[in-house]
């Protein structure tokens, strides 16, 4: 018998236009208190890790955005990838992308012009 060849098919999800492609961090069910938080709290804001950056955004120096940067986002506008059973990837629109998390490096800040 001959064996067929099946060559695998990897699938991926590419922003188009202003957006970027985050996964979301896990939800905090505790406070850094150590208070429980119930299943209905939501916060309006929440964080996640960039995984793709739509070639827009990648080549605007005006959105200091990069692939693995750790976000904050609102997620009015997010919209939820049905590609992973724990669906924890959302398309973002740069403009609901709020904050990235910078570390200091050598001790000092960045200087502002």
């Amino acid at each position: 018998m001959a064996k067929s060849t099946r060559s695998k098919v990897i699938e991926y999800v590419e922003p188009i236009g202003a957006r970027v492609l985050v996964r979301k961090d896990e939800p905090k069910r505790t406070t850094k208190g150590g208070i429980a938080l119930p299943d209905q709290a939501e916060i309006p804001t929440i964080t996640g890790r960039i995984v793709a950056i739509s070639t827009q955004i990648e080549n605007d120096e005006d959105f200091p955005l990069r692939q693995y940067d750790k976000i904050l986002f609102h997620p009015k506008e997010a919209i939820p990838v049905d590609f992973e059973t724990d669906n924890q990837l959302f398309v973002v629109p740069v403009e609901d992308v709020v904050a990235v998390f910078r570390r200091e490096t050598g001790g000092k800040a960045p200087k502002e012009d």
